[in-house]
């Protein structure tokens, strides 16, 4: 039976693909039986671990006031990890590797929708720039090891991502759980940030897993008519954007919130739009299933579930 390593296991993203591969056997190291970091310990679990194929979607994530924060540790943990796990499954002879990115990787002022072509065509958005740096060295390296080496190592950016197992950690967590936890048995006024006009996109965690799936299921000769030795990653996302404003209200229905909706005009809105452009992964047979709506409403529940024993779970 194939054995396939799911390096990040524990996260969002991990624990989705997790539940949707089949067919397989599935390997996993929590982090104390394997840090990421080691070098030499990545090196010694391949070397003694038969691995047919390998989903990277191990990572140090959070959002935008832990990138400010900690920019050294986002490019340097996500640096390692990517590279320690590449260059050991090439060492071990793992022919097949799948690395999930994110799309940040794209510049600040891509036009959008955003094609993969736009790749390194512009500066990055500043608050996220070391992780979208080493998301693309993620990329580089999987096609430096495919062009010089002859592996079939693909890449996936998938566009802002929410589900079960998401970060709920109230300083650290993205949009979606931030406001999930504080609509949660809120009254009275929630205040906003900015005036609720940017439009961003989301992608159910499930929708994600099975996209990943996919591509990695991808012959080879589909993958490489679809890409370039140079340009080998694929954008994942639903093609379709919100408001901040409109995704917040969704959530207040979602949560049962009454009370009042404050946007504070004074704040920064950031980017006013962000969307991925997916019609290379829709025209190889996949489109993402799961509405935002319902995608919501299996989050909020999740939490509901999980709010006494949530502590802030990092991904791994």
């Amino acid at each position: 039976m194939k054995r396939v390593f799911v390096a990040g296991h524990k996260g969002m993203v991990g624990r989705a693909i997790v539940r949707q591969l089949r067919g397989v056997e599935v390997v996993t190291r929590s982090r104390d039986e394997l840090d990421l970091l080691n070098q030499a310990a990545v090196r010694r679990f391949f070397e003694d671990t038969r691995i047919d194929e390998v989903y990277l979607s191990a990572a140090k994530v959070g959002g935008i006031q832990a990138n400010s924060s900690y920019p050294a540790d986002f490019i340097y943990e996500n640096l390692m990890i990517e590279a320690n796990i590449i260059h050991s499954a090439h060492h071990a002879d793992v022919q097949k590797l799948l690395f999930l990115g994110s799309s940040c990787i794209y510049p600040k002022e891509a036009e959008q929708p955003m094609r993969e072509e736009a790749l390194l065509t512009g500066p990055l958005e500043p608050t996220n720039e070391p992780y979208a740096i080493a998301k693309i060295a993620g990329i580089k390296m999987c096609e430096s090891y495919n062009r010089q080496f002859g592996r079939d190592y693909r890449s996936v950016m998938p566009t802002n991502l929410y589900g079960p197992h998401d970060n709920f950690h109230p300083q650290n967590a993205h949009v979606i759980p931030a406001l999930l936890r504080r609509f949660h048995g809120a009254e009275g006024e929630i205040v906003i940030w900015g005036s609720g006009a940017p439009m961003r996109e989301f992608l159910h965690v499930d929708d994600m897993a099975a996209a990943s799936i996919f591509v990695m299921g991808l012959p080879v000769a589909d993958y490489k008519a679809a890409t370039e030795p140079m340009l080998s990653h694929i954008n994942v996302g639903t093609g379709k954007d919100c408001s901040i404003r409109e995704l917040a209200e969704t959530i207040a229905e979602v949560t049962g919130f009454r009370g009042k909706l404050v946007f504070d005009t004074s704040k920064p809105d950031g980017t006013l739009r962000k969307l991925l452009d997916c019609s290379k992964l829709n025209g190889l047979g996949w489109q993402a299933d799961i509405g935002l709506g319902e995608g919501l409403q299996q989050a909020y529940e999740w939490f509901v579930k999980h709010q006494d024993a949530y502590r802030g779970i990092e991904h791994e």
